[in-house]
Parts: structure tokens; sequence; C-alpha cells
């Protein structure tokens, strides 16, 4: 029915209860109950339980809202439904903003749902506990695969909103802190429903480059619907399989997403990340004054502990010489004692001679000796000199 026609139909009272009204054909009243619900009812919140929620192929979801006396009929096209972070559970108290229809064809009265929210942040919050637990499931959360972060990069890449204060504060931290070190800005969206997709992008290309060292995936607070990109499976899972150590930088210290859960390292603020990213200028300055007196106390003690194992093993060469020496005096004593006890003056001192020839040999028998032959005899205590008169030989 058109604007002129329900125009007509006010203007000559034909919808008047009191008048005799011309006669209209289903779908003209349809129509004109439609285009009244419609002009004169303007966009409002309604108040209620949500019971019997169906999505179906087409994307559109019907549902009714119910409260204690009543219920309304409620419908969420397509475009609308798309943005409902997870299906209201049954009996979940919620705040539809929308607007009052009927719908022709069946005559149904019905009420046309913008936007849907439950109480606080009911939606968002199911949506993310849910996703969550499919994600823990697979063992994306656990921490035995999260990797740790190198402590000296010489190159961090940022994957944020190059308009936004998280980059400006990312940049002058790194470049305060490590000036040596390059920034790699990788620009995506990171509000809005073209989001997911930017920052699975910029992930993307950040890791084909594969020329960071670390990434620092992130951008400023706000509530959980601010955040939704960084709860977005598809962007979880992106980090989740990042070749390159992530850093998730999203929010305010009191916020967590699905990004912070499956990063390698969670930082509070985009500024906290930038800290943990870089090691400070100063504080390794200071370390390395650090090292050198630790490495100058290490060497001097080193020396002391050597001279003082040089006296020791001196000393003990000392004695060991000492000793070996002192075996070796015993030793020659030993020997001499006995080659004396052996010696000729021995028996010499025991009343035996000996006698020699000119040349100072021993005459051992008679062979040696013929008549006239002078010899000389050995005693203990002197010489005698002799000449042979005969010579008898024993039997």
């Amino acid at each position: 029915m058109n604007h002129d026609l329900f125009h007509h139909a006010v203007n000559t009272g034909a919808l008047g209860r009191d008048r005799v009204a011309q006669v209209w054909s289903v779908s003209q009243v349809n129509a004109l109950a439609r285009e009244l619900l419609e002009g004169t009812i303007p966009l409002l919140w309604v108040a209620g339980e949500v019971s019997g929620f169906k999505r179906y192929p087409a994307g559109h979801c019907f549902f009714t809202l119910k409260d204690k006396r009543a219920q309304l009929a409620s419908v969420m096209w397509r475009e609308a439904a798309r943005a409902l972070p997870a299906e209201p559970p049954e009996g979940m108290a919620v705040h539809a903003l929308g607007y009052l229809t009927v719908y022709e064809r069946a005559g149904r009265y019905q009420f046309v749902v913008r936007e849907l929210s439950a109480k606080g942040e009911g939606l968002w919050r199911l949506a993310f506990e849910r996703l969550r637990a499919k994600l823990e499931a697979e063992g994306l959360l656990d921490p035995a695969r999260k990797r740790s972060l190198p402590s000296h990069p010489a190159c961090v890449g940022v994957v944020t909103s190059p308009e936004g204060a998280a980059i400006r504060d990312i940049v002058s931290i790194i470049r305060r802190r490590a000036p040596w070190t390059d920034i790699l800005i990788y620009p995506t969206r990171v509000q809005g429903d073209e989001a997911p997709d930017s920052i699975v992008a910029a992930l993307g290309q950040a890791c084909r480059a594969g020329r960071a060292d670390v990434l620092i995936v992130g951008r400023g607070g706000g509530s959980l619907e601010d955040l939704r990109a960084f709860n977005d499976e598809r962007v979880a899972r992106a980090i989740a399989d990042s070749p390159i150590p992530i850093l998730s930088a999203v929010g305010h210290e009191t916020d967590v997403t699905l990004a912070d859960l499956v990063a390698d390292t969670r930082a509070p603020t985009p500024s906290a990340a930038a800290e943990i990213a870089v090691p400070d200028l100063s504080r390794l300055r200071a370390e390395l004054r650090g090292a050198g007196e630790r490495m100058a106390a290490v060497l001097k003690s080193s020396v002391v502990r050597g001279s003082q194992r040089i006296e020791r093993l001196e000393e003990r060469a000392v004695e060991a010489v000492r000793a070996t020496l002192a075996r070796r005096r015993l030793q020659l004593e030993a020997f001499r004692q006995r080659l004396q006890a052996l010696g000729p003056m021995e028996v010499l001192e025991r009343g035996y001679a000996l006698a020699l020839d000119v040349e100072g040999k021993i005459l051992r028998g008679v062979a040696g000796f013929r008549p006239g032959l002078e010899f000389t005899v050995r005693l203990k205590d002197g010489r005698v000199r002799a000449r042979v008169e005969a010579v008898n030989e024993e039997d």
C-alpha cells in the first residue's frame, strides 16, 4: 500500500470506527498496518528474555522476547545478525533495539531487531568463553607451546594501526631504550568488521618477510566489543601459527583477549610490550660495567689462586726432592756398608793379609809367585816388603 492510499484512508475517515469503510483487501490491510507501525512508532529499546533463538542457513535469526505477561515475535535479518558475537542462550535477559512492523505475507506482527545486547558485556563474554574453551581443548593455550622472546632483537615488527596512540608509544620507547633496533610497522585495522581479516593479513605479511625477530601485536584499550577483533578465532589462530615469537599488547592491564592467551608473551599495555621487547640501554651499560668489574675480580682471584697453587706446588716439589735425596742417602749408606763388608779391609781387620805385586795388583795364588819376586804384604795397619824364597803348591 502506498502513502497516498494511507493518507486518503485517514483523511476520508475510512479508518474511523463509526463510519462504514471501503472494502479492503487482506494485502491492503496488512500493508496499512505495516505503514502505521513503521511510520508512527520510532526505534525503541525493548527489554525481555530470549526464547527459541534460531539462526537459519540464510543468516536470519528468529526468536521471541518475553516477560512475565507477554511475548513479542522478533527477527534479526542477516546483516544485523552478523554483528552478534554469540547466540544468546535460552532465557538470557537482553535489550533489543529495533522497530515494530507487520510481516505482510503472514499477517504477523513482529519486532525487527537491529541490535541485541545482554546485561553488561554478556554476549561478548559468552562468545569469549566459548571460543576460549575451544582453543584450550586444542592445546593452543598450553604454556608448554609458548616460546621465549629474544633478549636482544635486532628488528622488532609491530602489527597495529599506524594512526593510534599505541604505535607512537611503542616506537618512542624502543628508540629510547634500544636505538640500534630496527622497527618494521605492518599497518592494520584494529577495530570494526574488517579488522580481523586485516590483522591476519598483516601477520601473514610479517611472517613471510621474516625480518623481525619478535612481533608486537596490539592496540589501545577498550570494551570487549572494541577489542572483538583480538577475540576473533581467525586472529587467534594466526597468532598461534606464527613462526616468529609474538608479544601481545591489547588494551589496558585489566583487558585480556584471546590474542593475549595464545601469544608467546602477554604485555598489559603497548608501552609495556615495547619495554619487554628490547633491553634498556642504560641497564645494558650498567650490566657491562658490572660484568667488567666481575671479570676483573675473577681474573684477580684466578691470579691469586694460581699463585697460591704454584707456591703449594713448589713446596710439594721441594718436599719431594728432599724426601728423594733422603732416600738416596739411605740407599747409598746401605750400599757403602755392604761394599765395606765385602771389601778387603774387612778381611784384613779379621787378621788376614793381602799380597800385592809391584803394580799393586793382588796375587791370588801361587801361580803369581816365583823365587826372587819382590812383593808387598798389606796388613790391616800397614805394608811389609817381602821376597819369594821358594814356592810350594799345596795339594
